[in-house]
């Protein structure tokens, strides 16, 4: 397997395939959402030797999958839930992605929980945290992370010297992975392509193709020329998230369970806002938040609140943003102000629906379904279990399949990312690289964290041309090179792509990347083929979404941020203009 990759040509030929498919032979599966598990039945399915096509009506990850609390843990409060069964299974996926699929991607980060009772919340908590690490080693996995330990308080305030010291009597302190869960999502698809999959974003389902009862493909337009065409598949895999009734109800079939939408909301402030060197876990009312470290800054989230408005771009309002200053601030010394926040994104979880109002209640596991024959139905579950989603799903599309032939059994536990092989040999030789290329060692590690052993396709665009090894205008964390690299093996298509998920300069920077935009999309048009009028509408475009967010987070409710957040749509290419 050599490394593809997602060009603008690759879509082109990914196109050509998926329309020959009603010519030609019909492919084995087609898979509708390019979240990660969506991603995931590719790579699984491809990895079996199957056909297989993947659309998504926008960009990979643009969804959910790119707005989590970029954690891959194994949910150390459903324990208190006693669902020991998820907890066991994420931990296990947890292992293998930070020792196996992607050390490149999966970090082990440290997290205070703090302890505010004596005695008797030292022996709970320290029990139950004791259990999580000895499932891990249970798993059966390389635990891939360090043990627990308990701290006392002062020991605890040296590690976290921003919390009030009457905020806690001790702590303990555990680990959990953290990845960039778009860039994860994108390299899931983009192995999947290099194992044959053909990946087409920006390519939207609008119908369901049947004979008689059985499903035998889907109707797709391509948003970026406005046509459309039938892919014709044995079996369609429904991984569409929050999204999945929208696209059941396609077959005019009532599914055999539901999908509700949660809302969760995170904050991005500066690194220096909270001083210490690990992450906290906070008991709230309804659930828990995080404190997560995140590069040069932090993570604060999540609310978990019903939402039922649009989908496509969940608005975060005033009361949300205040709901998590308020609960963080309840601990630290120094709080925190609405000035100090840099970044907002809200995602939705698609959770199971149940009996419960309360969305806290909803179960985190994952269903498949085939309730109808060629389509199945995967939803629910946790983005740490995305790839026993995907087994699940392709194991009941391959049951169907079998018929005929024998289908391989799943294999992806065995299959590393791209990027992962050699990572950690070049890891060791980050400062011999820094000599050879000119670059910083603290660039050379921001290159290897994020594209692991690709990082020599990075550097070989540096050689080409000597200004995209400087530092981007406006995100000074970025080179002109990473921007590039987007384009042309990344699968980035628009101002958007690149600026909120093939980097995270929509969150990590005051200004929301608007003073990057211009630069970003400039280096964007050449591999593009953009005109100067498809540059000043992604400039235009990405700068009225900027307003129409920070807006929406100045309405008090979800109704008045949702009407504001959706002042501004998706980009439309200049093609498509009428």
């Amino acid at each position: 397997m050599r490394p593809v990759a997602l060009d603008p040509s690759s879509r082109t030929d990914a196109l050509d395939a998926l329309r020959g498919t009603v010519a030609g032979d019909p492919l084995d599966i087609v898979i509708i959402g390019g979240g990660v598990v969506g991603a995931g039945c590719a790579l699984d399915a491809a990895t079996r030797g199957l056909t297989v096509g993947l659309v998504e009506a926008r960009d990979l990850a643009s969804g959910t999958s790119s707005r989590s609390s970029k954690l891959i843990h194994g949910g150390l409060r459903y324990l208190e839930m006693l669902d020991f069964g998820l907890v066991a299974e994420a931990l296990a996926e947890r292992s293998l992605l930070v020792d196996r699929l992607a050390p490149h991607l999966v970090h082990p980060t440290p997290f205070l929980y703090p302890l505010t009772h004596r005695a008797w919340e030292r022996a709970y908590a320290g029990a139950g945290v004791a259990m999580y690490d000895s499932m891990a080693w249970l798993s059966g996995q390389a635990r891939g992370v360090p043990h627990h330990r308990h701290l006392t308080r002062r020991r605890a305030l040296k590690r976290m010297p921003a919390l009030r010291k009457d905020a806690l009597v001790g702590a303990i302190e555990y680990y959990d992975g953290q990845v960039d869960d778009a860039r994860h999502t994108m390299m899931v698809a983009r192995t999947a392509a290099a194992y044959g999959a053909h990946v087409a974003t920006r390519t939207r389902v609008t119908g369901m193709l049947r004979e008689g009862e059985r499903v035998t493909g889907v109707v797709v337009r391509d948003l970026e020329s406005g046509d459309e065409f039938e892919i014709r598949a044995s079996q369609v895999i429904n991984a569409t998230g929050v999204w999945t009734d929208e696209t059941q109800a396609m077959v005019g079939e009532r599914g055999q369970f539901h999908v509700r939408a949660s809302k969760g909301v995170h904050l991005v402030v500066p690194r220096d806002r909270i001083q210490g060197e690990s992450g906290l876990i906070l008991k709230t009312e309804k659930s828990v938040l995080f404190v997560i470290p995140w590069k040069r800054h932090w993570i604060i989230g999540t609310t978990d609140t019903d939402w039922s408005l649009s989908k496509d771009h969940p608005a975060a309002s005033r009361t949300d943003i205040d709901y998590l200053l308020d609960h963080v601030n309840a601990v630290l010394a120094v709080p925190l102000t609405h000035a100090d926040v840099e970044g907002v994104y809200a995602g939705l979880r698609p959770l199971l629906r149940g009996e419960s109002e309360a969305t806290s209640t909803l179960s985190r596991e994952h269903a498949v379904s085939h309730s109808v024959p060629g389509l199945v139905v995967v939803a629910g579950g946790k983005y740490t279990t995305y790839r026993v989603m995907a087994r699940d799903a392709v194991d009941a599309a391959a049951n169907a399949l079998g018929v005929t032939r024998v289908i391989p059994a799943c294999v992806t536990e065995d299959v590393p990312l791209l990027g992962a092989d050699g990572y950690a040999a070049l890891w060791n030789r980050r400062t011999l690289l820094a000599a050879r290329t000119g670059l910083h060692e603290v660039r050379i590690e921001h290159l290897l964290r994020r594209y692991g052993a690709l990082i020599h396709e990075v550097l070989d665009l540096i050689v080409d041309d000597r200004t995209l090894g400087e530092p981007l205008g406006g995100a000074d964390d970025y080179l002109r090179a990473e921007i590039v690299y987007a384009v042309t093996h990344e699968g980035a298509r628009h101002l958007d792509d690149v600026l909120t998920r093939r980097t995270r300069i929509s969150i990590e920077t005051f200004d929301r990347g608007t003073a990057s935009c211009e630069e970003v999309a400039e280096l964007m048009a050449a591999p593009l083929g953009w005109r100067r009028e498809q540059v000043e509408r992604e400039v235009e475009h990405y700068r009225a979404r900027v307003d129409a967010e920070r807006e929406s987070q100045t309405m008090p409710d979800d109704e008045t941020a949702d009407a504001a957040r959706m002042g501004a749509g998706d980009v439309v290419p200049v093609a498509r203009v009428e």
